[in-house]
């Protein structure tokens, strides 16, 4: 059974952090390929609108700098990146959504042989699907806000607010509040896009956003970060515009969530059973709202946090002693300390005949 560490657990998370940067010591030198690129719809807009002393991969070079590793930013866009991976050690991916998050990145680079920090196909591709996600957390008995899937056709409003989602996709991007009939046929044009994806509607549960970090140590224990209370000042709901805050308007304030024990227990309860029951590894992010009466319900999960030195995630790790450059270490360690894939697969051999081939192809 999978060994969780509250936020009370100080001398545990100590002692893993002196051996993280014990390990670290020898780990100069280390070959990671640190993955990013505008790929998804969500990294788009963070590559188009963020600045580049907020992003995440920013915090991240930093802290493999400091590490002493060796490392390039990879991206998935460009011809070269599938040849360049397999000269890396381990990867690190910062990409989210379709194609970075959701077991695709994550199944070629088990072909490719080459290690990942964070979850593995199945938990990715299942985390990453906001509908299938939520079945998964029915069968695991964790509360979350009812819903029902829109396909085209018409769609019956029963008069209750809800909230309109893509089924892929992170940071709110394609995300609408519906409070009127008027407004639901342009709020599923927009979550379905052009592909006319199936949209996930789901009820509206009012109360306070609240978020809670998973970091797996060395020897697989579980620190589960004290849960963060989000509120948004300017916007009905935590929507893309405030979770970028680019203009540093303070648009949303992230604080420790004042919870009463029995409270806590409950959301860490379900984060236990999601971690488990999802089969995750090496970091998560778990996403709720939590009610007027005290009742949290689990909104999503996120495999691949967010890694700006303001994100979410590093304010809670922050919060159990851990610097942005201990997370880091956590996830390669955990990278490579995983069993190897090993499967009978040939080792891939490249040659120009595949980019010859790419180019016949091209339009």
């Amino acid at each position: 059974m999978t060994l969780f560490l509250n936020p009370s657990s100080g001398l545990a998370v100590q002692k893993a952090a002196e051996e993280l940067r014990d390990w670290g010591q020898n780990r100069h030198g280390l070959g990671v390929a640190l993955i990013y690129g505008p790929v998804s719809a969500e990294d788009r807009l963070y590559h188009s609108k963020c600045p580049v002393e907020q992003r995440s991969v920013t915090a991240l070079t930093e802290a493999l700098n400091e590490i002493g590793a060796r490392w390039k930013v990879l991206n998935p866009c460009e011809p070269d990146f599938v040849t360049e991976l397999v000269e890396y050690d381990v990867a690190l991916s910062n990409l989210h959504g379709p194609y970075g998050e959701d077991g695709r990145l994550q199944g070629l680079l088990d072909y490719l042989r080459v290690p990942y920090c964070g979850s593995g196909v199945a938990a990715s591709a299942v985390a990453a699907d906001k509908i299938l996600c939520k079945r998964v957390m029915l069968t695991l008995g964790v509360p979350t806000p009812g819903w029902h899937v829109w396909s085209g056709g018409p769609m019956t409003w029963n008069g209750r607010p809800v909230m309109v989602k893509p089924p892929f996709g992170g940071s709110s991007v394609g995300m609408s509040l519906v409070r009127d009939a008027a407004d639901l046929p342009g709020a599923l044009a927009d979550a379905a896009d052009d592909e006319g994806a199936p949209v996930l509607i789901e009820e509206y549960v009012a109360g306070t956003p609240m978020t809670m970090g998973l970091l797996e140590l060395p020897g697989g224990s579980i620190v589960a970060f004290p849960p963060l209370a989000t509120e948004a000042a300017e916007a009905d709901f935590y929507d893309a515009d405030t979770k970028l805050d680019v203009d540093s308007r303070g648009r949303v304030t992230v604080r420790a969530a004042d919870l009463a024990p029995a409270v806590l227990d409950k959301i860490t309860e379900h984060v236990r059973t999601l971690w488990d029951g999802l089969g995750l590894r090496g970091s998560a992010r778990i996403d709720f709202i939590l009610t007027e009466d005290f009742e949290p319900y689990t909104l999503e999960v996120n495999t691949t946090p967010g890694m700006s030195r303001d994100s979410n995630f590093a304010v809670g790790a922050a919060m159990v002693g851990l610097t942005h450059t201990d997370v880091v270490l956590a996830m390669l360690h955990e990278a490579l300390a995983r069993p190897p894939y090993d499967g009978p697969l040939p080792t891939p051999a490249f040659s120009s005949t595949t980019r010859a081939r790419e180019a016949a192809v091209s339009p």
